[in-house]
């Protein structure tokens, strides 16, 4: 870490949030990380280089994007909280002067987010609010092909659903969905006491590195709707689980027997291959 950058600690964290006049909100997620090393974790896990474009969604106080910006060519901050956004600049400013003109700050909430300022980001590394976890990961791995990498904090039951595997009692939606992008693993565990204020669930740090899709003739969108209704009632088997996206459980039974697949499996035994060769069926398979 370049001696001009100076990481923020848990007094610092706080008296930028007094003069702020912040109280952290549930609504948002908002757990800030006040210890240096942890972000110097991230970054690290990361695999970042100085070609990368990061994006970094819920920036807060600056504590990661501080972490990030000496190791990075830029760093786009996505932050909902308008009072956080604005900020942002002028903690970089103050205790990163020479890297300041490496930073955007984006004033924007996550889930409604269409586009970013610059060159198409190359990663994402983020404390993601745990309220929206899931669906701002699967909204960035669509919305930026041009992402790689992917290094985020999350709730560590929500990082254990997204690293399962197929058979275990954790997989399901989240982990077919993110598999659909990337190869995904767990990659560590973090202690509660390195946030403020401090959460009463334990965090697990994510990594995903992107794949090609599997081949199918489905779009995205079809094996999505395949995996929704498989998992809607995970403890029926998928004949009975796909009969209402099938048309009937008769024409579900088709679609698997013609995917090679057991009608009479359940949905978290099955891959996201499989998912999208059962979702390609559907569009070839006719009717009884």
């Amino acid at each position: 870490m370049p001696e001009s950058t100076r990481l923020l600690g848990a007094a610092q964290i706080r008296a930028r949030a007094a003069d702020l006049g912040l109280r952290p909100t549930k609504q948002w997620g908002q757990n800030f990380v006040v210890d240096a090393n942890t972000v110097e974790r991230i970054v690290r896990l990361a695999e970042v280089a100085d070609r990368d474009v990061v994006v970094e969604v819920g920036p807060g106080l600056g504590s990661l994007t501080l972490a990030l910006l000496p190791v990075v060519a830029r760093v786009v901050a996505v932050e909902v909280d308008p009072a956080l956004a604005a900020a942002l600049p002028d903690t970089v400013a103050a205790l990163a002067p020479d890297l300041a003109d490496r930073l955007d700050v984006v004033p924007a909430d996550a889930l409604t987010l269409t586009g970013l300022p610059g060159p198409p980001p190359t990663a994402l590394v983020a404390n993601l609010p745990y309220n929206v976890s899931v669906p701002v990961l699967l909204r960035f791995l669509e919305l930026f092909p041009t992402i790689e990498r992917v290094l985020v904090m999350v709730q560590l039951e929500v990082a254990q659903r997204l690293a399962a595997q197929p058979g275990t009692k954790a997989y399901g939606i989240p982990s077919v969905k993110a598999a659909w992008y990337a190869q995904v693993r767990l990659a560590g565990l973090v202690p509660r006491s390195v946030f403020w204020p401090v959460p009463n669930v334990d965090s697990g740090l994510v990594a995903l590195t992107r794949r090609d899709p599997p081949a199918t003739t489905a779009t995205r969108a079809d094996v999505f709707a395949c995996i929704d209704a498989a998992f809607a009632q995970r403890r029926k088997t998928l004949r009975a689980a796909l009969a209402g996206w099938a048309g009937s459980a008769a024409r579900a039974e088709a679609i698997l027997r013609a995917a090679g697949i057991d009608p009479s499996l359940r949905g978290e035994r099955l891959g996201v291959e499989e998912f999208a060769a059962i979702a390609a069926g559907r569009g070839t398979c006719v009717n009884d």
